[in-house]
């Protein structure tokens, strides 16, 4: 015989929860979750907008580069062309300063080369005082002097000064007879004219026409004489 245990009731089975719904109907938030990965998915059913005004932007952002970068490019060719411009004018002005003042130093020599030259012409250029002048004379060679002036060249009146004037029957031009000073050059600068004499052919003698008497005269001796009528 068995005895029940006073103030215990024998609970009914729990359903489980599938068993649950499976009775109850649906309930309103069950659906909110249902449907909630649909409603995410609509805002991405129209990418293309986006991106297409993303491009446009990124365009418009390169064009503008571009349009800066040419500029700077210009500027800086620009830059380069006046700094070349202003390089190779301050080298001109450096070589013309410099000629200028070995010009200067060179002028002031000249009385002395002229005593160098005078001194060999009267055969005084002997010893010591030869090896100093023969030292100056080539280093004032080694800077760029030069000397120019020779009897018998055509008289030229930017290099040549006239000291002296005469008429000749032997020259047929203006000719330099005598070099008094000669002139001294650096490259294409004339530091100093030759001073010289020249002379000019006789007024109203035709050159050339004694030539051909005296070649006619001789033609005649050698054949006997001109040929009788």
């Amino acid at each position: 015989m068995t005895e029940e245990t006073p103030g215990f009731e024998q609970e009914p089975d729990v359903p489980t929860d599938s068993a649950e719904r499976a009775g109850q109907p649906e309930q309103p938030g069950d659906a909110a979750q249902t449907s909630g990965p649909a409603e995410e998915a609509g805002p991405e059913a129209a990418p293309g907008a986006s991106g297409d005004a993303e491009r446009v932007a990124l365009t418009a952002q390169l064009d503008q580069a571009r349009t800066a970068l040419n500029e700077r490019t210009q500027d800086l060719q620009r830059l380069q062309a006046e700094f070349s411009n202003y390089r190779r004018r301050v080298e001109r002005d450096r070589v013309a300063v410099k000629e200028v003042a070995i010009a200067n130093v060179l002028t002031e020599l000249l009385p002395v080369l002229d005593d160098i030259g005078r001194a060999r012409d009267h055969g005084e250029l002997v010893g010591g005082f030869k090896s100093v002048a023969e030292s100056l004379e080539t280093v004032v060679a080694k800077m760029g002097l030069q000397q120019f002036g020779k009897e018998g060249e055509p008289f030229d009146p930017t290099v040549h000064e006239a000291l002296m004037h005469s008429y000749s029957p032997d020259v047929t031009e203006t000719t330099c007879v005598q070099i008094l000073q000669p002139g001294y050059r650096i490259g294409e600068r004339t530091i100093r004219p030759a001073r010289v004499g020249v002379a000019e052919p006789q007024p109203g003698a035709q050159p050339g026409k004694g030539e051909d008497q005296q070649a006619e005269t001789a033609a005649d001796e050698e054949s006997g004489g001109p040929e009788q009528g």
